[in-house]
């Protein structure tokens, strides 16, 4: 059962100031591993163990859920990892352009809550300027992970990080949708998709080398594809 939140109301449009790496982790050097929307967060706590060189943080808007995370973060002394409650559209940008270059090797986006409605499209978790931020903090090479059980919810998240030209798909991959998760852990969403045996939608890009389109200008690109019949009338 999905909880969902949302996000435009008053109490998440408040931005909120996340701690930097080295009031999170206790060695903030090592590669960072940044998952928008982690839930309960516990694929991020098998991470931590598989992958104890790396910093693993996650971020969800549904406070309860932090805290019960953040435990067993504190209960297992998992100093690789951390969790910290925010709206990603509103607090992470500005969290992204502070990291040194290079420390962030990975985002990942997994079974976003599903906003169905046209109206609620400004709801989704992958809006153009979040896009633009992980664009800009990744650097060639460095990795972005989607995926969903939901058809309606990937594919305008596919459609939007296409559309900035930032990222590449590697050629080794299925299309339209990888087969296999890149990560050694499924999230708990996941767990249950296989268990009822259920499509899973999956796609990996790699940052390539062209430059982080203007936020305006994704914007209206942006606009133009995902709501064509509002953009005939104004125009």
């Amino acid at each position: 059962m999905r909880q969902h939140v949302n996000p435009l109301s008053r109490f998440f449009q408040l931005p909120l100031e996340l701690p930097r790496p080295d009031q999170l982790f206790d060695d903030p050097k090592r590669p960072l591993h940044l998952d928008i929307g982690c839930a309960r967060g516990l694929c991020l706590l098998e991470l931590s163990a598989l992958r104890p060189d790396w910093n693993h943080l996650g971020v969800e808007i549904r406070r309860p859920l932090v805290l019960a995370a953040q435990r067993d973060r504190d209960r297992l002394e998992r100093h690789n990892l951390h969790y910290l409650f925010c709206n990603a559209n509103i607090s992470v940008e500005g969290w992204l352009a502070a990291l040194p270059e290079d420390q962030l090797r990975l985002v990942s986006i997994q079974f976003p809550d599903p906003w169905f409605k046209r109206r609620h499209r400004k709801r989704r978790v992958m809006q153009p300027s979040l896009l633009r931020a992980i664009a800009t903090a990744l650097t060639p090479g460095r990795e972005l992970f989607l995926q969903s059980d939901v058809l309606e919810v990937i594919e305008p998240m596919v459609a939007l990080t296409e559309l900035s030209n930032c990222f590449e798909r590697p050629d080794e991959d299925a299309r339209p949708w990888r087969a296999e998760n890149p990560l050694p852990v499924p999230t708990e969403r996941e767990r249950y998709v296989q268990e009822q045996g259920l499509p899973a939608y999956r796609v990996l890009y790699r940052r390539n080398n062209r430059s982080v389109p203007e936020l305006e200008a994704l914007e209206e690109a942006w606009q133009r594809v995902d709501n064509p019949a509002e953009t005939a009338l104004i125009s």
